[in-house]
């Protein structure tokens, strides 16, 4: 350990540090001493992988084992020491329950967040639920019934290429569909980047923000969800402008995202809003590479330093067509629950994803084992 701290004061004063969790245990009771919990979930870790970034190249990576952390972190150089303590409260962090209108939405376990298109041209999904808000209705009381926590309703295709709605148009869209499941149990979600749209959403009853701009697309839209007191979830595009894929390339995808995010937060609960009240998702997909969203999905667990809930969304995604001999859209169910698993694992505490009844199934599954891990016999 010594040779690694003199190493580390070597780093120049631009030098960043990221951590992850790693080493994750199913039964942590059994060395209670060397395991740390992620957060208020049902993971454990008992290492931390750590990486050093200097003049934007990884100058250093290792990791540290739960029993060396107190040590080895305190002896950081400033600020290394000083993000080294951020980042791990962060990490064990207790999340408050998120209060949606009449629900709670609790952050010990994770939830399915069900999607709801209505609209011609989604990539998925596009048109199923079309000039018929009946028929959208139905749809997500299936999700509802099949265990989706919360809905997410959306009257914009944000698929590449995808043409800019009028947002008229999208409130036309969105508005009678959320009228009809106001009532219906689940978390109603609007999926939009425009005030006007979030503010007939929000009267009508959704609960929750999703903007994919993370509130820089429309100049109103911090101030519209600041005033409305709804929670928000602030995703990573690389523009915020017409095109949200529109993107210059990365250096590093993963530091880069986080990067984003961790400022973007800072900027948000600058302007007012409530830390408690901020999710956030890396936004797979979106102006990426298969590369790097696949880099992301293997860096999940990194996101937990920003000390926010994170959802994740790569349900039927280009990415899984590529890796599945290029599946069509609507045969990607396998590795959308691939995905959902892995996110979940890694301390996810939200999955957005098309498939529901498939998704609530599998988290039930992984749920079972965690329990029984957690009550396994020494």
């Amino acid at each position: 350990m010594g040779d690694i701290l003199e190493k580390l004061e070597a780093c120049g004063a631009d030098a960043k540090l990221y951590l992850k969790p790693v080493g994750l245990v199913d039964s942590p009771q059994w060395n209670n001493d060397k395991n740390i919990q992620l957060n208020n979930s049902l993971i454990w870790f008992s290492q931390i992988e750590y990486l050093i970034i200097e003049a934007g190249k990884a100058h250093r990576r290792g990791r540290v084992s739960m029993g060396d952390w107190p040590i080895w972190s305190k002896a950081l150089p400033e600020p290394l020491a000083q993000r080294a303590a951020t980042q791990f409260a962060n990490l064990t962090r207790q999340h408050q329950a998120l209060k949606c209108g009449e629900r709670m939405v609790r952050f010990d376990q994770p939830h399915v967040m069900g999607i709801l298109n209505i609209t011609p041209d989604s990539f998925s999904d596009g048109g199923k639920h079309q000039d018929d808000p009946d028929k959208a209705a139905e749809a997500g009381l299936a999700m509802a019934a099949a265990g989706a926590s919360i809905l997410d309703i959306g009257g914009e295709s944000t698929r590449p290429g995808a043409v800019p709605v009028w947002e008229g148009d999208e409130i036309k869209r969105v508005v009678p569909v959320i009228e009809r499941l106001a009532h219906c149990g689940a978390v109603l979600s609007i999926d939009t980047r425009k005030a006007g749209v979030m503010e007939a959403a929000i009267a009508a009853g959704a609960e929750l923000i999703n903007d994919v701009s993370a509130l820089l697309h429309d100049k109103r839209s911090l101030d519209v969800a600041g005033v409305s007191g709804r929670p928000v979830v602030l995703m990573h595009a690389p523009s915020s402008g017409k095109d949200p894929h529109k993107s210059g390339g990365y250096g590093d995808i993963v530091t880069d995202t986080l990067d984003w995010l961790e400022q973007r937060i800072a900027d948000v609960i600058a302007a007012g809003f409530e830390r408690e009240k901020i999710i956030v998702d890396p936004g797979l997909g979106f102006g990426k590479s298969l590369s790097d969203n696949l880099a992301l999905m293997n860096n999940i667990a990194m996101f937990h330093a920003l000390g926010q809930p994170l959802l994740i969304g790569a349900s039927r995604k280009r990415m899984i067509g590529a890796l599945s001999k290029e599946a069509p859209v609507d045969k990607r169910l396998g590795g959308s629950i691939a995905f959902a698993h892995h996110a979940i694992q890694q301390g996810s505490q939200i999955v957005r994803v098309h498939d529901v009844p498939e998704t609530v199934q599998a988290l039930q599954v992984w749920r079972g084992m965690r329990d029984a891990g957690l009550t396994a016999l020494v």
